[in-house]
């Protein structure tokens, strides 16, 4: 996954894949992802990214599957 920042144009593109985008779905006025030919996320693109995704303030957390005490 890659994320870029516009600053710009203050636009926030997530990109999920590297695949063809086949459709773009709004989601709302500032919110629009990127669909392939199977209906899977290609990319999610944010627009007015400082205020409505708290940019520049990212953050990662990968959260491990629960292992079984015994």
């Amino acid at each position: 996954m890659n994320i870029n920042y516009f600053s710009d144009t203050d636009t926030a593109l997530l990109e999920f894949s590297d695949k063809q985008v086949s459709e773009t779905l709004e989601l709302s006025e500032n919110l629009y992802l990127d669909i392939d030919d199977n209906g899977n996320p290609v990319s999610l693109t944010i627009e007015h990214a400082s205020i409505s995704a708290h940019l520049p303030d990212i953050s990662y957390h990968q959260i491990e599957k629960n292992k079984k005490l015994a």
